[in-house]
This record gives structure tokens, sequence and C-alpha cells, in this order.
């Protein structure tokens, strides 16, 4: 019976794997049939470094939503990642035991928050403030750098924790004994351990705040122009796809699709550098 249980389970298992794996091919196959034809046709380097996006007259460039892209994407990195693993740090060494489950419930609110919510807040109270401080529309490159990185904390600051609460205390205590500071142990000591955890962390966070929309549509402004400065407004790959996928069609539905594509392997490559970052380090 014993066995029976266990074949079971494993067919459930590997049923269960499968699907994910089917799933993960059925979108690339998707995505890559349809959008794939429409870079063809508009040419791969016009679609690429074109730097006009004109679908009514047929011009598809998407120069200027990489690169604000990129520029959103390294902000929310700069905003959210140094904080929220500092968080991390202070939940696990720092902060006292009558505070540590209260604050872990308000990190885990923050992770069920929509995003929705999340823009609506940046709408009202960031994009003022940022409009007073430097004397602009408020909405723009920063703007969204600073909401996604508030975004990407909870994710960052949770797995960061249970990999630096899952190094052996040894670790800390043995470099404390052999004269270490409490800062030293657990940057030198700890954290070499707890590495690839801390990374896989930021991979997510990273991959969360390349593929918000919803958002990023309510202050970036959504200009598909080259970005000036970090106060500009832009229009980044996700939003692009978003704001015109409704109404598109034709060769402007598959360069939006194509724009899938270039999302797509940015991301993957993201995957790919921070994946070589890991193995070197092991």
């Amino acid at each position: 019976m014993t066995r029976v249980k266990e074949s079971v389970m494993k067919c459930i298992f590997a049923l269960c794997a499968l699907m994910s794996i089917g799933a993960v091919i059925a979108i690339c196959v998707f995505i890559f049939a349809n959008g794939i034809p429409a870079i063809r046709e508009i040419g791969v380097w016009q679609f690429l470094s074109g730097r006009v996006w004109k679908p009514s007259v047929n011009i598809y460039g998407i120069f200027p939503m990489i690169i604000a892209s990129l520029y959103v994407t390294a902000g929310a990195i700069i905003v959210g990642v140094a904080p929220g693993v500092l968080t991390a740090v202070f939940l696990l060494k720092y902060c006292p035991a009558r505070l540590r489950k209260p604050m872990h419930t308000a990190i885990n609110l923050l992770a069920g928050i929509p995003s929705i919510v999340y823009g609506f807040f940046a709408l009202m109270v960031i994009v003022p403030l940022i409009g007073e401080v430097f004397y602009t529309g408020g909405k723009g490159i920063l703007t969204a750098s600073l909401l996604l990185g508030i975004m990407i904390l909870p994710t960052i600051i949770n797995t960061a924790y249970s990999f630096l609460k899952a190094v052996p205390d040894m670790y800390f205590e043995g470099s404390l004994a052999l004269g270490a500071t409490r800062e030293r142990s657990i940057f030198f000591a700890m954290f070499p351990a707890a590495s690839s955890g801390v990374l896989s962390g930021i991979i997510l966070g990273v991959g969360r705040a390349i593929g918000e929309t919803m958002a990023v549509v309510m202050v970036a402004g959504n200009q598909a122009v080259m970005p000036g400065s970090v106060l500009s407004g832009a229009r980044t790959l996700t939003a692009n796809i978003v704001l015109e996928m409704s109404y598109a069609a034709g060769l402007h539905r598959g360069a939006l699709v194509g724009t899938a594509v270039v999302l797509f392997v940015f991301i993957l490559i993201i995957n790919l550098c921070f994946s070589a970052i890991k193995q070197k380090k092991a």
C-alpha cells in the first residue's frame, strides 16, 4: 500500500512539473511565433534601434522604451536592493524580539498589496512630492524607480532573511570568537554562506520590477520618446504593450508582441548574468 501511495504521488508531482514546463513552452511558442515575423517585416535593426514609435504611419522603433526600462529597473535596484538586504540583517541580528513579529507582518502585508494600490499611492503622494522638489510635473523615471524600489522590498527582505537565518550560528559565533566585530561577522562570515539565496531574492525583485506594468503606467509619464533625464517622462516596454494592445491590429499588434519578445530576452539575459555571478562566487 505504501508503494502504491508513493507511486501515485510521484505521478502527481511529475504531472505538475510537466504542466509547468508545458505552460512555459506554450507561452514561448506563442510570443515568438507572433512576434518574430513582425520584427522581420519591420527590420530587426530598425525595430531595436529606431527612436520613433508612430503606429499610424507604420513606424515602430522601441529603443526609447528599452532605455526607459533599463533606467527604471536600475533605479529600482538602487532604491530597493540595499535597503532590502540591510532590513533583513536588522530583523535577524538587531531587531528586538517583541518587534520582529510585527515587522514581519507589515512586510508580508506590503507583499500582498495590489500593484494598482501602489500606483495610486505614488500618484497621490510621490508624484506631487517630486513635482514640488524638482519643479516638474512629477511623473517620470525617478518616480517610477522609487515606486518599484518600494514594491520589490518585501521580496528581497523575506528571501534574504530566510537564507541568512538558515546559516548555522557557528559561522557568526566563530567569527566573533576570533575577534571580528558584529558587522564584520555578518557581512564576511554569514553573507558568503547565504550569497546564493540573497542573489535569488534580488533576481526575483528585479524580475518584478521589469515586469511591473499598471503601477508604472500611472506614474512614468508614458511618453514614447528618448528620456532626457531621470525627471523626464518615459514609457517602458511593458507599458507600451498594455497601453496599445487593446486597439492594435495587423502589423501594429505584431510589433507589440515583438516588444514582448524583446522583454522576454531582456529578462532572460538578466537571469543568465545573475546565474553566472552565482556560479562564479560558488
